[in-house]
């Protein structure tokens, strides 16, 4: 010792790189600088040692990873060690004598038995009848063949002498006895069973096995513990009512059906090998974030090519930049920024020719800057709460996604099935190549952690009230859904990275209620996750992204839990909530998405809530038609399209919601019905949720993908979702839109209750057909850069209670039929109410201040009824009359209407202040909010919506969902 003190650590170390494995284990315990010379030695001797094992010299991570390097070899050859003495830890009964003679016990000798040709044994049965409990025996070079069932009646250790393939099987092995351990060997079938080694009560360890052509079977209580094995040519495991067995690190592949069957509910009754099994199969790793472990070549800026992490926010110079690219993605479309033409010649962004020479005589007269010191005071009104938020023109910032380890602290129903959930445990295995991966049926339980499933038809099936914890997994490039449960099933599927499967990543139908935690599900060639035929489930801080169709689809009667996701960078809708699909969907960032980040259609009728729908290329919420839905409190902005887009018969409740910044409407509510074929979107693509024709299905049992099948639809109770038969827009902030902040061209009666309407670049409330009464109730009109309501030809409207301020063009504009009752019309640029061509309308105890010219105008032809109103003058300077009627007009009626002169005290809104009023007036319906439960039950599934270009002459912009 002392001679060598003074030499280096470099030398040392290839001095101790020669020693065996006992003689490192002394020299650790010599002191501590000599353990930590010894343990330095880890990617040198410790990695020879770990390799050359005879038990299993397969790398740490074969067969998913054997590129990367182990974190310790010393650690993975500990663990080989602790594994390898598990089969032998069942107590001796020849090894305990009575207390007595204990100091004369003597430990009996293992014998080794030695088989092959030429030797004392040349038969596998020979060896098996002559050999004692524990003994081992060593089967040479060769083929053995046995015409009849083995049976295993003492404990015993099978060893194949040589590399593995140099000893093959062709047997058929029943155990039992307590335990046994069988390595380095090729099973093949005996010609008269597939079933090569079975047991019902014992536990049996393989290590280092290859199976060809066989079937594993392990029947509760029995135990199998199974290391680096392979499983080809169709290959198999089937666990029936098993407590606890363990696969890993297994290679299974060319599977013709199931690759591992999990059966039964677990039994009772344990064996002696459950504790250490037990103890190997306890999970240390602590949890991180989903994305940790991402695959290379993984592109998370989706269809556009960036490097985006997933969970940034996007700034507004971030989306200027891709509109030029967003335009040739679309063939050519203008943006809403653009003059959005509607048809028949109405455009919500061009001023109209009584507009642009009203302009030219304001700028004539001076009159354009001085305005404001004549306006009549408004800012104290009922709605103006509303505007503070949207003061700064940059988007909400949205909310980070939670970790699993939050999102487990928070959920103790999750965090029980992560320590309890056991069964059959396959950690660190490799599925790939063949028709299914794990089967889980009748109440079985299984847990997956680490492995990889890579190119078959399914990963994962689990049916029959079954229970699945799915841990770290890479489910990949399947043929049909990655993961599919129905029939009750239930677990917890956690940190996984679901991409590029043929079908969905995720299938959950006919009553499963999995919970689905901090997943990425992306790249998949139709949607991220499918929820269906009453499916459930909480679907929780999932990363679902690039995927071609709807990134969270909801149809026929299912009612999940979808919050706190980020769902972005998808070819189709965010969510899509179809055939009276339900569901409970918050706190989400649904953004970046090629269609509607909300997709609500036939019969669907979810409960949307303070999600951010934001940055999409098309619209952000889009209810489709006989859509439903209470849409509350979210956060809809900077989409391409419109705000929110409703069609007519669609029963949607939108309440609180700020649809800001968005580059066409705000909100339009359009007659466009959705077509009964199945029409498909420019290029032959299809969108959403939907199915191209054709496309081979891959599902068992003959499952044509054939959705229509999983019904139990009861139309009666589904029609009965709302109390109410009116869409209603109750409370929402519609501010800085490229276009109209509400466009409304429908068939269909609409309330339109305490709305702010502020600051959009065309007029803030455009009526172009109602066939039944649109009521406008209690809103504030505000800042737009064009009229504040106008209403065209043929149309029924009631305006009621309503602020109408500041607008750059005329307070109302009123074509159709109705009542303007008890509105504020204020500080417009133009006219304040002005009444045209075929007009039928009364106008009923308004307040009218206009900057120039006319206060209230009848022309032409229009027949009304004005009564009672206050009409305040404006601009000195305006030389139009404050009471307006054309001559030759004996249609109309001017009684009992106050005009306010300049010579007046200081004008003022009072008795009542400002409209709308801070408090609810009884005249308004009753709210949405109130109604019962029923409100967060919804679901979706095939769309079908015929998308044009150019903009909304034909329909909204978002894609076809079949």
């Amino acid at each position: 010792m002392s001679v060598g003190v003074n030499l280096p650590v470099e030398v040392w170390r290839v001095v101790l790189a020669y020693l065996p494995l006992p003689e490192l284990g002394r020299c650790s315990l010599v002191c501590r600088a000599w353990r930590e010379l010894i343990l330095s030695l880890d990617n040198t001797r410790w990695r020879q040692l770990c390799l050359g094992l005879p038990e299993c010299p397969r790398h740490p991570n074969w067969p998913s990873q054997p590129h990367l390097e182990p974190s310790s070899w010393r650690e993975a050859m500990r663990q080989h060690a602790i594994a390898s003495r598990t089969w032998s830890r069942h107590a001796h009964p020849e090894l305990q004598p009575s207390s007595c003679l204990h100091l004369f016990r003597r430990r009996k000798e293992r014998r080794v038995w030695q088989v092959g040709s030429g030797l004392e044994l040349e038969t596998l049965r020979g060896a098996l009848v002559v050999a004692g409990s524990y003994d081992r025996v060593v089967l040479h070079p060769g083929v053995y063949e046995e015409q009849a069932e083995l049976v295993l009646k003492v404990p015993v250790e099978v060893v194949g002498l040589g590399r593995l393939g140099d000893v093959a099987l062709l047997v058929s092995l029943e155990q039992q006895c307590p335990t046994a351990r069988l390595s380095n060997l090729v099973f093949m079938p005996a010609w008269f069973s597939t079933v090569v080694y079975k047991t019902s009560s014992g536990h049996v360890q393989l290590d280092n096995c290859n199976f060809e052509g066989a079937q594993l079977q392990i029947q509760g209580p029995g135990t199998c513990h199974a290391r680096f094995c392979s499983f080809s040519q169709g290959s198999s495991t089937h666990f029936l009512g098993v407590a606890l067995s363990l696969l890993d690190s297994c290679d299974f592949s060319g599977s013709d059906s199931a690759s591992v069957t999990v059966e039964g509910a677990p039994v009772t009754e344990r064996n002696w090998a459950c504790k250490h099994l037990a103890a190997l199969a306890r999970i240390t790793t602590s949890w991180t974030s989903p994305g940790s472990g991402s695959p290379a070549g993984d592109n998370l800026g989706g269809h556009s090519g960036a490097t985006r992490p997933p969970g940034a926010t996007i700034t507004l110079e971030d989306w200027s930049k891709g509109e030029t690219e967003s335009r040739r993605r679309r063939g050519g479309e203008e943006g809403g920024c653009q003059d959005t033409v509607i048809e028949d010649g109405w455009s919500d962004s061009a001023p109209s020719e009584e507009e642009e020479e009203e302009e030219k005589e304001e700028e004539g007269s001076g009159q354009g800057n001085n305005s404001l010191n004549y306006r009549l005071a408004h800012s104290h009104h009922g709605l103006s709460h509303l505007l503070t938020p949207n003061q700064d023109d940059s988007p909400t910032l949205t909310p980070e996604i939670r970790t699993l380890t939050e999102e487990l602290q928070r959920d103790p129903g999750a965090q029980a099935l992560v320590e309890t959930v056991q069964g059959c445990v396959l950690r660190r295995c490799l599925f790939r190549d063949g028709k299914g991966g794990v089967h889980v049926c009748n109440h079985g339980n299984a847990r997956l952690e680490g492995n990889v499933f890579r190119g078959l038809t399914y990963a994962v099936r689990c049916i029959q009230n079954a229970t699945i914890v799915m841990l770290r997994n890479e489910v990949c490039e399947c043929r049909a859904s990655g993961v599919f449960l129905r029939l009750s099933s239930h677990g917890l599927i956690a940190d996984n990275n679901i991409h590029s499967n043929g079908e969905a990543g995720l299938d959950i139908r006919k009553g499963a209620d999995p919970i689905i935690l901090c997943n990425r599900i992306h790249s998949g060639l139709r949607s991220g996750i499918v929820v269906l035929g009453n499916g459930r489930g909480s679907i929780r801080s999932n990363q679902i992204y690039n995927n071609k169709e709807a990134g969270v689809y909801i149809l026929f009667n299912s009612n999940p839990v979808v919050s706190g996701n980020h769902i972005f960078q998808g070819q189709a809708a965010g969510i899509a909530v179809n055939e009276n699909g339900r569901g409970v969907i918050v706190e989400n960032v649904i953004r970046e998405n090629q269609w509607g980040g909300a997709d609500i259609r036939r019969g669907g009728d979810p409960f949307l809530r303070n999600n951010y729908i934001c940055h999409g290329y098309s619209d952000g919420v889009v209810v489709g038609e006989r859509g439903r839905g209470l849409i509350e409190e979210n956060h809809i902005y900077s989409n391409k399209g419109c705000g929110v887009w409703l069609m007519s018969s669609s029963l949607p409740q939108l309440l609180g919601n700020y649809i800001t910044h968005n580059r066409m409407y705000g909100l339009a509510v359009f007659c466009r019905k959705d077509p009964d074929g199945g029409g498909t979107r420019e290029g032959g693509q299809e969108g959403g949720g939907g199915r191209g024709g054709g496309q081979e299905n891959f599902h068992e049992e003959g499952e044509l993908l054939a959705w229509e099948g999983d019904l139990d639809i009861d139309c009666e109770r589904l029609c009965a979702g709302y109390s109410s038969s009116t869409a209603l827009v109750e409370g929402n902030c519609i501010s800085r839109n490229g276009a109209v902040g509400l466009y409304v061209k429908s068939s269909e009666p609409l309330n339109v209750v305490a709305n702010l309407v502020n600051g959009n670049r065309g007029a803030g409330v455009a009526v172009l057909q109602s066939g039944q009464l649109t009521r406008l109730v209690a809103n504030c009109v505000r800042g737009n850069g064009r009229g504040g309501v106008t209403v065209e030809r043929e149309c029924r409207v009631e305006l009621r209670g309503n602020g109408v301020y500041d607008n750059g063009g005329h307070g109302v504009s009123f074509r159709g039929d109705g009542q303007v009752v008890e509105n504020d019309v204020v500080g417009n640029r133009g006219y304040g109410i002005r009444l045209t061509d075929s007009a039928d309308v009364k106008v009923l105890r308004n307040r009218v201040q206009p900057v120039q010219g006319c206060g209230i105008a009848v022309l032409g032809p229009a027949k009304a009824v004005v009564h009672d109103n206050l009409v305040f003058q404006g601009h000195p300077g305006n030389v139009k009359p404050p009471l307006h009627r054309d001559p030759g007009n004996d249609g109309s009626a001017l009684r009992n209407n106050s005009v306010t002169c300049s010579s007046a005290p200081a004008w003022v809104l009072e008795n009542p202040p400002p409209r709308p009023l801070s408090d609810r007036p009884s005249y308004l319906p009753p709210s949405a909010s109130h109604h019962p439960s029923h409100f967060v039950n919804s679901m979706t599934t095939r769309i079908t919506a015929t998308v044009e270009s150019g903009c909304h002459n034909n329909g909204s912009v978002f894609c076809t969902i079949l």
